[in-house]
């Protein structure tokens, strides 16, 4: 089984391209070791899948874990585990994220099956947050250790929702350390002063985008994407104007972690105006 594969990597960082395989027929041997391949180059590209129905799709997902319903996107008609990502209902996700990080318990991984894509642009980019902390100075990564983060989502329709993460989790599999905050989700450190906690999350934001953490996708249509929500970041680039449309099953999600223990929260002297927090961070205050 794993000499037929033809497995290419996307980029030096992350992600591989794999063929060779019908992930509408898998055996567990396969799973396993396509589970495997996820651990090692988070975001895993799976060309001409033309045969993956929506059955099929859902099955995938529930090998890895319980899918998602999602409460708010639309759905695929007979299939409410299947979120329908569409260009022209709100399927631009421009903006760098982690998946619904303001959730206690964040999706573990989403598998994305392109169904049309324009001509050209749409493509989507994935950034390495293993690589993102790895890189950061020992000082700072010091200092990072134990702090947590706010999470944030506020919408008409469910009001806010809210939930804090360590600032550098740990993979529950493979034990490493990656940053945890996303420019368009994340709120504020409590552990710091407003201003310190502003001035670390842009430096963030900005450290954990760079090119050298990321690859760069073009799809193809019938192309599907299995991403490490746990580990990555990821960006739909919005630079097409034609009709693009995805399948996409979520796996639902485990509690970050950290192996360091939390610092106390930050007191604000006097009058000194921490609230109101920050919501989408890429809109501002």
């Amino acid at each position: 089984m794993r000499e037929d594969l033809d497995i290419r990597p996307v980029s030096g960082a992350i992600g591989a391209e794999v063929r060779g395989i019908d992930l509408s027929t898998l055996t567990d041997e396969q799973f396993a070791h396509i589970h495997a391949l996820l651990l090692d180059h988070l975001v895993l590209f799976f060309p001409g899948q033309e045969s993956l129905t929506p059955q099929a799709h859902v099955a995938f997902g529930r090998r890895f874990g319980e899918v998602e319903v999602h409460p708010l996107l639309p759905k695929l008609e007979d299939h409410p585990e299947v979120t329908l990502i569409e260009s022209e209902k709100g399927g631009k996700a421009d903006e760098w994220h982690i998946d619904v990080t303001f959730s206690p318990h964040p999706p573990i991984a989403s598998i994305l099956h392109l169904v049309t894509c324009p001509p050209a642009g749409g493509d989507t980019m994935w950034s390495n947050q293993y690589l993102a902390y790895e890189t950061l100075s020992a000082p700072f990564r010091e200092m990072l250790d134990g702090l947590t983060a706010v999470h944030v989502l506020r919408r008409p329709e469910v009001g806010e929702l809210s939930a804090e993460h360590p600032v550098v989790r740990v993979h529950p599999v493979t034990g490493r350390r990656s940053l945890y905050v996303t420019r368009m989700w994340t709120s504020h450190i409590p552990q710091l002063s407003r201003h310190e906690s502003d001035a670390v999350l842009q430096h963030l934001f900005e450290h954990s985008e760079q090119p050298r953490f990321t690859c760069r996708y073009r799809w193809d249509p019938h192309t599907v994407a299995l991403w490490d929500n746990r580990a990555t970041q990821h960006l739909a680039v919005n630079d097409y104007q034609d009709h693009r449309l995805g399948h996409r099953v979520t796996v639902l999600g485990d509690a970050p972690t950290s192996d360091v223990p939390r610092r106390p929260d930050y007191e604000p002297d006097g009058d000194q105006r921490y609230y109101p927090r920050r919501v989408n961070a890429m809109y501002g205050y």
